[in-house]
C-alpha cells in the first residue's frame, strides 16, 4: 500500500515537472512574439521596402493560438497540483507529510510565477497591439492625405511636428507625475516622523506649561512652512503643464 501511494506521489511529481518545462517553452516563446509583434511595427515604420516575417494578422493569430495553450496547461498544472495536495492530506502518509508539503509548496510557486508571467506578457502584447493599431491609424490618415494632395505638404509637416510634440508633453507629464508621486511619499513619510515628534512634544507639554507657548509657535511655523512648500509644487507644476501644451 506504502509503495502503491509512493508510486503515485512520483507520479504526480513527474507530470507536475513535464508540465512545468513545457510552460517554460511556451512562456518564451510567447515573450518573444509579444518582442517581435513591436520590433516588426517599428521596422516597418523606419522602412517601408522592408516587410517582417510575420504580419500583424498571422501574429495575432499564433498570439490567440499560444494563449490558448499557454491556458489549457496551467489548467492541467492546476489540476495536478490539486491531486497533489489531496495526497498529502490523505491519512496514510503522516510521517512524510512536512517533506511533501515543502515539495506542494514549491510547485504552487512554480505555478503561481507562471500564472503571473503569462498574464503580465499577454497584457503586455495586448497593450502593444492597441498602442500600434491607433499609430497605425493615424500613419494611414496621414499617407492618404499626403498622397491625395502635393499643395498641403506644408501642413502634413505642421501636423506631424503637433503629432511629436504632443507625444514630447506625454512623456513630460508623466515624468512631472512621477516626481510628484515621489514628493508626495516623501511628505507622507515626513508627515508620520512630524506626527510622531508632535505626539511627543505634546506630551512634554502637558508636563511643563511652559513649553506650551514655544510648541504653538513651532506648529504655527510649521504651517506656514506646509503652505509655502505647497503653493510652490502647485507653481512649478501649472509652469510644466503650460510648458508642455505651448
Amino acid at each position: 500500500m506504502a509503495a502503491g501511494s509512493s508510486n503515485y506521489w512520483e507520479d504526480l511529481r513527474k507530470q507536475a515537472r513535464q508540465l512545468e518545462n513545457e510552460l517554460d517553452l511556451k512562456l518564451v516563446s510567447f515573450s518573444k512574439l509579444c518582442t517581435s509583434y513591436s520590433g516588426g511595427r517599428d521596422g516597418r515604420r523606419d522602412s517601408s521596402d522592408t516587410t517582417p516575417l510575420l504580419n500583424g494578422s498571422s501574429q495575432d493569430r499564433m498570439f490567440e493560438t499560444m494563449a490558448v495553450e499557454i491556458e489549457q496547461l496551467l489548467g492541467k498544472l492546476t489540476g495536478i497540483n490539486d491531486k497533489m495536495a489531496e495526497y498529502t492530506n490523505s491519512a496514510g502518509v503522516p510521517s512524510l507529510n512536512a517533506a511533501l508539503m515543502h515539495t506542494l509548496q514549491r510547485h504552487r510557486d512554480i505555478l503561481q510565477d507562471y500564472t503571473h508571467e503569462f498574464h503580465k506578457t499577454k497584457a503586455n502584447f495586448l497593450a502593444i497591439r492597441e498602442r500600434e493599431n491607433l499609430l497605425g491609424s493615424v500613419r494611414k490618415d496621414i499617407e492618404s492625405y499626403k498622397s491625395g494632395s502635393g499643395v498641403n505638404n506644408r501642413r502634413t509637416e505642421l501636423f506631424l511636428k503637433e503629432h511629436e510634440h504632443l507625444r514630447n508633453s506625454d512623456r513630460l507629464i508623466e515624468e512631472t507625475i512621477s516626481i510628484a508621486m515621489a514628493t508626495k511619499e516623501n511628505m507622507t513619510s515626513q508627515r508620520g516622523m512630524l506626527k510622531s515628534i508632535q505626539s511627543k512634544m505634546n506630551t512634554l507639554a502637558n508636563r511643563f506649561p511652559a513649553v506650551n507657548s514655544l510648541i504653538q509657535r513651532i506648529n504655527l511655523r510649521k504651517r506656514r512652512d506646509s503652505f509655502i512648500l505647497g503653493g510652490v509644487i502647485g507653481i512649478c507644476t501649472i509652469l510644466l503643464l503650460l510648458y508642455a501644451f505651448h
